[in-house]
């Protein structure tokens, strides 16, 4: 079973091993200090969480599963990888770079490669970044090449003992479940935003909004292209099914599945209403450039005639109206007011001077 964004196969996605007890690597002892490890989890059979020291050799347990979250970017932890009994395929997605959201289902495994929002300095922003994972029965291992938000959160929600795990489909399903969350929040955010961006557009407010409006737009594109992408890898392991799956990974597909259905419609809502709000504002821009440029050219045809007025007067000839009249200035400044009265009254009544 095999699942992808687009719907193509993996290279190597047909490349399994059967039936092969891919916990055979946990009967062995000890993992030994795995470099890259960020953390660890040790998962009772009563589904509490135990954390492991990252410092100290990884003990492999008879009771329970693992949890391993590598950071990628350390080259020892993808040749530490070597060392573990999993499939080729899985292997080499897991280690690499490949940033295509896809899920791989065999008999003896699960993995792909899942969008989730990045974290800087504990703050989630809104870039994506993707969590790489191999699950089976009796071991998670993930990894990263960014620090993720969801992942980060699922650390801490099990670490305060708020979620009882008993099988790693769940923990798959609890680190989905928040990166909706963390999609969610910031999509509640830039509603918030276009909701203040609605208000200054009615108070005729809207010089600054074009920045603003263009990020919440670009921000929603993004979200969207990711879910829909998550979305459609559930939805086709709810048509494929769960059935030939092991027990401990069969993944609730079809709760998934609906929860990343109703944010994708509200995503979408956002960024249709980004794009309308981005059309209206482009409007009122368009139609205050139209009125300046309206009043620039009333403002030049009005003073043409007072202008046309003084040059004449001021042509170094002889004959000119008014030159040997000592009230000739006078007579020439009333004949440009009259000019600039009766044009003005002219555009007046042709309707030129509607703003």
């Amino acid at each position: 079973m095999t699942t992808q964004a687009d719907g193509e196969l993996a290279p190597g996605a047909g490349d399994r091993r059967g039936d092969i007890d891919l916990s055979a690597a946990s009967k062995s002892g000890n993992y030994g200090i795995v470099p890259g490890l960020v953390w660890a989890f040790h998962i009772h059979n009563d589904g509490s969480a135990e954390p492991m020291p990252v410092e100290q050799a990884l003990e492999n347990r008879h009771d329970g599963w693992l949890w391993v979250h590598l950071n990628l970017t350390d080259a020892r932890a993808r040749q530490w990888l070597k060392d573990i009994d999993l499939p080729v395929a899985a292997m080499k997605l897991l280690t690499s770079h490949d940033n295509h959201q896809q899920l791989h289902a065999t008999d003896a495994c699960i993995y792909g490669v899942i969008a989730d929002l990045s974290q800087s300095l504990g703050e989630t922003v809104d870039e994506f970044a993707h969590l790489h994972f191999v699950a089976t029965e009796r071991l998670l291992i993930s990894g990263r090449y960014r620090a993720l938000a969801a992942v980060n959160k699922v650390r801490e929600l099990i670490q305060q003992d708020e979620y009882r795990l008993p099988s790693v489909a769940a923990l798959m399903e609890l680190i989905v479940e928040n990166v909706a969350d963390a999609v969610a929040r910031l999509a509640d955010k830039i509603s918030a935003d276009l909701d203040k961006l609605e208000d200054d557009l009615t108070r005729g407010s809207y010089e600054d909004s074009r920045l603003h409006l263009s990020r919440a737009r670009r921000t929603s594109v993004t979200l969207h292209r990711h879910l829909a992408g998550l979305r459609t890898l559930f939805h086709r392991l709810e048509l494929e099914g769960t059935a030939d799956l092991k027990p401990q990974l069969r993944l609730a597909a079809s709760k998934l599945a609906q929860r990343l259905d109703a944010l994708d419609h509200d995503v979408v809502e956002i960024r249709d209403r980004a794009r309308l709000l981005q059309e209206e504002i482009s409007e009122a821009l368009a139609a205050a450039s139209n009125r300046a440029v309206n009043i620039l050219s009333v403002i030049t045809t009005v003073v043409l005639p007072p202008t046309l007025v003084s040059g004449i007067f001021g042509m170094n000839t002889k004959g000119l109206p008014f030159a040997e009249d000592p009230d000739g200035f006078l007579w020439a400044t009333a004949l440009m007011i009259a000019a600039t009265v009766g044009v003005y009254f002219l555009m007046k009544r042709i309707g030129a001077l509607k703003f």
